[in-house]
């Protein structure tokens, strides 16, 4: 296999922040000095943090260990023998010296830098006032998405609020005050985002986008009148749900009617495309074969639901666009995850397999199921049963027959895990529900340590101790 680095040759980090934890190392770079001058610099600035939503980080590996292979619908995928390491996270065995804890941390805290960048350095640019004013807003979207990972993953971390002379020797902050900046960031971008731009800028983010993850951060907080409220208004903006399961996450589905927050990928010389449908597919006919359904994903599908049919590629089988997926090949597996399925026909041969393939971050789906889970803690069960009937309808499913609160609340979350399979959402969904225990602990889970993952004992050394680690490791 071949990692293959995407590089931003536009600016470097400040000579002070010389440490790991949050530097960004490109291959060709401007003195910071000389940068951010123009119009044009803005732009490069703010491209750059989009595009490490592509990134390896983000997309490729790190992301799947910890936020996929740590739920109970994604195991390793390959053959056994291969990048073997990534089995720790199926059983809870990493430590704080674990590669991808530690290239995880370390991604997200280039991501806030380049964020940070933008947000400090282009208010000061005589260009457009209306492109700097939106340029920073989208940063500070990007920002929140970003914290929103870590904080997801790691619990309280420090707050970078804009360039500092020190970016190692803080103190982390509780989540609950990383939640309350990430509230700020989406609340402020969101009052000056657009809905929608011109053609040729799709994947920019949106309004919506902005809303749409409040609303989820919203219902990590268990604040479930904002949730419902911010999702509400998410509602009345103009999306709905794709008719069908399976041309959402074909290419030519990308960017449609349910599309909230996409990362616009694609195969291109400056950035070479994006990794994520490769690791994951058909492990000697498209790619590498990791990150593959479980068979207690398998199980959790309801007959007849079509989801099940677009989530989950089968060796042997013929795709509706007239792919037979090899079967037969001992090192290869046999399922594999759909949703990253590329038809050969649309592959861009310049880079690796399915360097086209969009990410989806957030759909209308999940807000849906965000407004379903709050509408029923607020006691509103007709809205409830409203929303999660539309996405059980889509596949093909009759309605709920849940009725009463706690009936519904296990609906709701048994529908979040077959619709939002293999999408990163199953192992925080687990914690923030409390259900991790009852569904990972048979896998290796703890109660009071895995909630969370450590902070990369390089961090904490390289910050000679401010840094403190979670408790049991």
């Amino acid at each position: 296999m071949k990692k293959i680095f995407l590089t931003i040759s536009i600016f470097s980090i400040f000579a002070s922040c010389n440490n790991d934890f949050v530097d960004i190392k490109p291959e060709g770079v401007v003195v910071a000095e000389d940068f951010f001058k123009t119009e044009a610099d803005a732009m490069k600035a703010t491209n750059a943090i989009y595009s490490f939503l592509r990134s390896w980080e983000n997309s490729g590996f790190p992301a799947q260990f910890v936020f996929g292979v740590t739920g109970d619908d994604v195991e390793k995928g390959s053959n056994p023998g291969d990048a073997s390491f990534i089995n720790a996270y199926d059983n809870f065995s990493f430590t704080t010296s674990d590669d991808g804890v530690n290239g995880y941390w370390t991604g997200q805290w280039q991501a806030v830098q380049r964020a940070n960048q933008v947000i400090t350095n282009v208010p000061n640019i005589d260009m457009d006032t209306t492109l700097r004013t939106r340029l920073v807003a989208e940063a500070k979207m990007l920002r929140a998405y970003f914290y929103f990972n870590l904080v997801r993953i790691y619990g309280g971390v420090p707050i970078f609020d804009g360039l500092q002379a020190d970016y190692i020797n803080k103190p982390r902050n509780t989540a609950a005050e990383v939640y309350a900046f990430i509230v700020k960031d989406l609340t402020e971008a969101s009052a000056i985002l657009p809905q929608t731009y011109p053609a040729g800028q799709e994947g920019r983010v949106t309004k919506g986008g902005a809303l749409g993850l409040l609303s989820k951060v919203y219902l990590y907080m268990k604040d479930y009148q904002k949730a419902y409220d911010v999702s509400t208004q998410v509602k009345g903006m103009g999306y709905s749900l794709d008719p069908s399961f399976n041309h959402l996450f074909r290419p030519a589905g990308e960017f449609g009617t349910e599309s909230v927050f996409e990362v616009n990928c694609g195969c291109s010389p400056e950035f070479g495309g994006s990794q994520y449908a490769e690791v994951q597919g058909v492990r000697n006919q498209y790619g590498w074969g990791f990150f593959t359904p479980t068979q207690a994903l398998e199980n959790a599908f309801e007959p007849g639901d079509i989801r099940k049919q677009f989530t989950i590629l089968r060796e042997g089988q013929t795709t509706p666009e007239g792919d037979l997926i090899k079967k037969g090949d001992p090192q290869a597996g046999n399922t594999w995850n759909y949703k990253t399925y590329v038809p050969s026909s649309l592959n861009n041969n310049a880079c690796g397999y399915g360097s086209i393939q969009n990410i989806r971050i957030l759909r209308f789906a999940d807000i849906l199921l965000i407004n379903a889970e709050a509408a029923n803690e607020l006691g509103n069960t007709a809205v409830a049963i409203t929303d999660i009937n539309l996405v059980r309808n889509r596949a093909q499913l009759a309605n709920t027959t849940a009725t009463g609160q706690a009936a519904l609340k296990t609906a709701i979350w048994q529908e979040r895990r077959v619709e939002l399979a293999m999408e990163n959402d199953r192992f925080p969904d687990l914690v923030r529900t409390g259900q991790a225990a009852t569904f990972l602990g048979p896998l290796g889970f703890q109660t009071g340590k895995n909630e969370l993952f450590p902070i990369p004992l390089r961090a904490i050394t390289d910050s000679k101790g401010i840094l403190t680690q979670n408790p049991g490791y």
